[in-house]
């Protein structure tokens, strides 16, 4: 019989936090979810929803009262900036009895991160997750208006992962034994190209789309008109034109820690095939 436990997600209304909040559900376990508007959040039954901010500290003691697992992100507030509190945050957790704790690694230094890490108290897990396959949500409007896809280096490789094997690791980093102190880097089963994506949405979906390649130029012009500041672009040229080697590396960590295949970018388009149609 397995052990039950009571973990407390935050970033719980998040694209991954969602996902570790099923994944914890699904397994038996109780699960409480922390956000800071607990009015206007939505989830499962049986999830405790408890209201907190992660830049309060102590607005986080309530719903660490018999919690013996913690998933974290790396930022909070209303602006989503780095977190300053780690420490105290751990603090809290080692007094409530928190024994595991999972941080989504944010894609760069982390003051609560660098705090988890430093930490002997508690049997950390990191998360490192490539590019999301969520991120293709950001063609849905170009499809169902006009059944295209307009996207720069169309020929870059990722080996993007599904949200919901984000989620699997990160219940299992929870709730078993065997992963304190471990950095998992956490990819899809296969490296696919734009043009890839594109076909398995269009499979998804049973309506063709067409892929138009833009110049850099033109991609700027884009990411610029839907409102991306300077250093957002910046990212983007550098992520797409120059995607580096531990984004377009397939590693079997979701095998590894869950016992089953990481999920295929097609699973995921079919999951998803409502968003890119007409009238959704």
């Amino acid at each position: 019989m397995t052990e039950s436990h009571t973990i407390l997600v935050t970033g719980a209304t998040g694209t991954v936090g969602r996902q570790v909040v099923a994944e914890l559900l699904a397994r038996g376990h109780a699960v409480r979810a922390l956000t800071r508007d607990a009015a206007a959040a939505v989830f499962p039954a049986g999830v405790e929803v408890f209201q907190g901010d992660l830049t309060e500290p102590e607005s986080l003691a309530p719903a660490l009262e018999g919690v013996t697992g913690l998933h974290l992100i790396t930022f909070g507030g209303a602006r989503f900036a780095p977190l300053e509190t780690g420490p105290r945050i751990l603090e809290l957790a080692r007094a409530a009895g928190v024994r595991r704790v999972t941080v989504l690694h944010g894609g760069g230094p982390s003051l609560l991160e660098d705090a988890v890490r430093a930490d002997d108290g508690v049997d950390w897990t990191v998360l490192m997750p490539v590019e999301f396959m969520g991120n293709a949500l950001e063609w849905a409007d170009g499809v169902t208006a006009s059944d295209e896809v307009r996207e720069a280096f169309v020929g870059r490789l990722s080996a993007m992962v599904h949200e919901g094997d984000i989620g699997a690791v990160a219940a299992v980093a929870l709730t078993e034994d065997g992963h304190a102190g471990q950095e998992y880097l956490i990819t899809g089963p296969e490296l696919l190209t734009v043009g890839d994506k594109v076909t398995a949405i269009a499979a998804a979906r049973g309506r063709d789309i067409t892929l138009v390649e833009l110049t850099r130029e033109q991609a700027v012009a884009q990411w610029r008109a839907a409102g991306h500041p300077e250093d957002v672009i910046g990212f983007l040229l550098e992520a797409y034109g120059n995607t580096p080697e531990v984004g377009r590396t397939v590693l079997d960590t979701v095998e590894k820690v869950t016992g089953r295949p990481a999920r295929t970018f097609a699973q995921w388009a079919a999951e998803h095939a409502g968003a890119f149609t007409a009238g959704a």
